[in-house]
């Protein structure tokens, strides 16, 4: 196990690339079975708790969504030590009243990858790990009273459809997500989710509205995602400087469980 450790960690999405949230930061290498992270993970401090940050992308975003090392990147985090994983993401919303510039604290996801690798165990180990209930009940929590006090709007459940990517949807994709049930859709929760349940981590995804995904036909330009994802990092930060001091120490949550009644 890495010498330097960090109780909490945060996945930077896109647009979130740098540590500067965090205080005393430290820059470190991990090496995994699976290959190298996306990035260096950077530890420092927040509010008094230890806390490693990665880029999803890579410094820069260089890394595609469908050619992240997502095993490498968990495991990096299991190795300091993490037990609660936050993940920032960028969304488009597939809902009128899931605004631009809104957050949603997601608590279901719809699976439409295809190439990834989904698991620590392909044998000769198996784990079949219940993901009913994906994200952690304790940190959805605390993520809603923070936003409350920040004055941030969040709606409190969301559905989130990953695709495959890099592209984006045809407008025929995009109507039947919307049949789907999906509130959302986004290119980086899968496997992500999976693979921190399999590492007894608790999972909180704060997703970030930039646009209305196609099905709304409303052109969308560069120049307004951009905008609208600027202003999304400076309330994420926020929202971040909140919410973590918020954690409780000890977890009063299953995640850490699930996996026993998964190996077989």
């Amino acid at each position: 196990m890495a010498k330097v450790q960090a109780e909490i960690g945060v996945i930077g999405g896109s647009g979130l690339y740098d540590p500067s949230i965090l205080e005393n930061t430290q820059e470190v290498k991990i090496y995994t079975p699976f290959g190298s992270p996306s990035d260096s993970i950077f530890v420092g401090e927040l509010a008094g708790r230890r806390v490693a940050f990665l880029p999803r992308h890579g410094r820069g975003h260089r890394i595609p969504p469908h050619k992240i090392n997502y095993r490498a990147n968990i495991w990096a985090f299991k190795e300091l030590g993490v037990k609660r994983l936050i993940s920032v993401s960028a969304v488009g919303s597939l809902r009128e009243d899931y605004r631009p510039g809104d957050f949603v604290c997601t608590d279901q996801f719809i699976d439409m990858t295809k190439l990834r690798s989904y698991t620590f165990y392909d044998g000769p180990v198996v784990a079949h790990v219940s993901m009913a209930d994906p994200f952690c009940p304790e940190l959805r929590r605390v993520c809603l009273e923070a936003a409350a006090r920040e004055n941030i709007r969040v709606h409190e459940r969301g559905t989130y459809i990953c695709i495959e990517g890099p592209r984006f949807s045809t407008r025929a994709e995009s109507r039947l997500w919307r049949q789907f049930g999906a509130d959302i859709i986004g290119m980086t929760l899968v496997p992500e989710v999976n693979l921190a349940r399999e590492a007894r981590m608790c999972f909180l995804n704060i997703a970030m509205v930039t646009d209305y995904d196609v099905w709304a036909e409303r052109p969308v330009t560069a120049q307004e995602v951009a905008r609208v994802m600027a202003e999304n990092i400076e309330k994420v930060k926020r929202l971040l400087y909140r919410l973590i001091p918020m954690i409780p120490e000890r977890r009063g949550c299953r995640c850490a469980h699930y996996l026993d009644e998964a190996l077989i």
